[in-house]
């Protein structure tokens, strides 16, 4: 097996807190410090999304909201496609790829107009087939989705609309267990194998989103043939909002990177049967020969 360079993106989602500012720190810091292929934000029209019940109920965790209503929460965090330029523009003057993930209609055809390499379905719609189809017949670059909170029969719907639409090569799958933060025993990487026997032949790549703790789990993830790596990202852990208890800190992704190329280059066999940093061992230490 060929083990390509893995391409790791670091999932900003809404840890920038709403500021723009925040969020090109972030950007540079995820290049710059951290080395990461790519930086991942989201969209939302959130009217769109939410039903009016869920946009006008208080959000379930006070102390994490920026508004007095679900709703009100979301809005706070939400950039406009034009802000939404401005970063992909400025991600790209720094040598980043700029992605991010869209959660309805009007945010698909809002970033498909800005033209990215990438773009995401995250786990919570994938079964919302107008984006699928939208995406499909109106963006030519490459479609990442998600599998969390997803059955196999709906694995199978999702990458049958890909095949029909003829765009399969164009699509990544991730394995994905919807958690922030997920117990390691709920990981499920062999996921990554079973995607890989069932759709790897069909699709472009195989990839893992992780939302556990610590980086070890993403190293096998690789190993076991997730091209693709994404995680959580945040500057400061102990920040307000839910999802920084689930994001790595720069100098954990930093260590990730690392050593997800480490891992990247030690994943070969030996290119003869005695190494040239052998021979001085095999003379000095060598016995019986």
């Amino acid at each position: 097996m060929k083990y390509n360079q893995p391409f790791i993106i670091a999932e900003i989602g809404c840890n920038h807190k709403g500021d723009i500012d925040i969020a090109k720190e972030m950007i540079e810091v995820a290049k710059n410090y951290c080395n990461a292929d790519a930086i991942k934000l989201q969209k939302r029209n959130n009217k769109e999304l939410l039903s009016e019940e869920e946009y006008n109920t208080p959000h379930p965790v006070p102390e994490n909201s920026y508004g007095t209503t679900y709703g009100e929460h979301r809005e706070f965090l939400e950039f406009t496609a034009e802000q939404h330029k401005e970063l992909k523009e400025y991600a790209e003057s720094i040598g980043i790829e700029y992605s991010t993930s869209v959660w309805d209609l009007t945010s698909a055809k809002e970033i498909t107009a800005l033209n990215p390499r990438m773009i995401k379905i995250p786990s919570a719609c994938n079964l919302k087939f107008d984006i699928l189809e939208y995406l499909c017949e109106n963006y030519d670059g490459e479609i990442h989705l998600s599998f969390g909170m997803t059955t196999k029969e709906e694995e199978t719907r999702i990458v049958d609309l890909f095949v029909k639409k003829n765009r399969e090569k164009d699509l990544i799958l991730y394995s994905c267990t919807s958690g922030y933060p997920v117990p390691f025993d709920e990981v499920a990487l062999l996921e990554i194998t079973r995607l890989k026997e069932k759709f790897g032949n069909l699709v472009k790549a195989i990839g893992f989103s992780g939302h556990h703790n610590g980086i070890a789990i993403d190293i096998a993830a690789y190993t076991l043939g997730a091209e693709y790596i994404e995680r959580h990202y945040t500057l400061n852990r102990t920040w307000k909002g839910t999802d920084h208890a689930a994001s790595l800190e720069p100098d954990g992704f930093r260590k990730l990177v690392r050593d997800l190329h480490a891992t990247q280059q030690a994943l070969t066999y030996k290119q003869k049967d005695i190494l040239d940093i052998e021979e001085p061992q095999r003379k000095k230490l060598k016995r019986g020969i």
